[in-house]
């Protein structure tokens, strides 16, 4: 190689081609970001909820496609994944793994079932993760309607799945999108649900995640913030900020 084309690697549009370069390998094969747009994981993530996805933990896969060129292991119960959903692939959804191939799945009335067996829902030692929420985060549009809810009409309960506990919410009155029947998940699949249980379109509503729709497992949030900027709102309003949720673990 001549001097010439060492100093092209290592000085102006050379060493900005090799910076790209590197951000997309790091993007393609290690982390990515992803933001929180809606409430479906509250409380575990909140609307606007930056965080990081480890993508390289369950394998490396070929470039612009959706097969493995390495693979490590399968999603497991109880890790929270971002994975292309499955009716749009151009759309990401984040849930929460609850059912691996061969197990038996039922939800009804707020009670999870897993392979016959009832998951146990426990009141929280603590409600940090509930003390974040505010009632806007409970309004949504549907069908161009506006549907008003508040914080006071959930209760925080804390189930354990995996390794670790996390807190889910249900409303102290009714339970939405009831499964009439269990459902064994088929290989090659993932049943999934979302953390705000009534308030989550699930694996209970359009059912399974293929396993090479899945991108990655997400590790923890680096920014967070209340409201976006009017104008950008892909942007953080830097007077609303969450401070002390920067490093927050998303807990597998």
């Amino acid at each position: 190689m001549g001097k010439g084309a060492k100093h092209f690697w290592t000085q102006g549009a050379g060493s900005f081609l090799v910076a790209i370069g590197i951000a997309l390998t790091i993007r393609w094969a290690l982390i990515e970001a992803y933001v929180i747009p809606s409430g479906s994981m509250l409380p575990s993530l909140l609307i606007h909820d930056h965080i990081f996805v480890n993508k390289l933990l369950y394998g490396i896969r070929i470039p612009f496609s959706e097969n493995w060129m390495v693979k490590f292991r399968d999603p497991e119960r109880g890790e929270v994944i971002v994975f292309k959903f499955p009716l749009d692939k151009s759309t990401f959804y984040i849930k929460r793994v609850v059912g691996v191939p061969g197990d038996k799945v039922l939800y009804r009335e707020g009670d999870l079932w897993i392979n016959d067996k009832l998951v146990e829902r426990v009141v929280p030692n603590g409600r940090s993760d509930f003390e974040w929420l505010r009632d806007d985060d409970f309004q949504r549009k549907n069908s161009g309607f506006e549907l008003r809810d508040e914080k006071d009409n959930y209760v925080p309960w804390e189930e354990q799945l995996g390794e670790h506990p996390h807190t889910v919410l249900l409303r102290k009155d009714y339970q939405l999108n009831n499964m009439s029947e269990p459902i064994v998940v088929p290989e090659g699949k993932l049943f999934v649900l979302g953390d705000n249980r009534n308030n989550s379109a699930d694996s209970r509503i359009w059912k399974f995640v293929p396993m090479e729709n899945v991108l990655g497992r997400a590790m923890f949030v680096w920014l967070s913030c209340e409201e976006t900027l009017s104008f950008l709102p892909m942007i953080c309003d830097p007077t609303q900020v969450r401070w002390k949720r920067f490093f927050h673990v998303i807990h597998p």
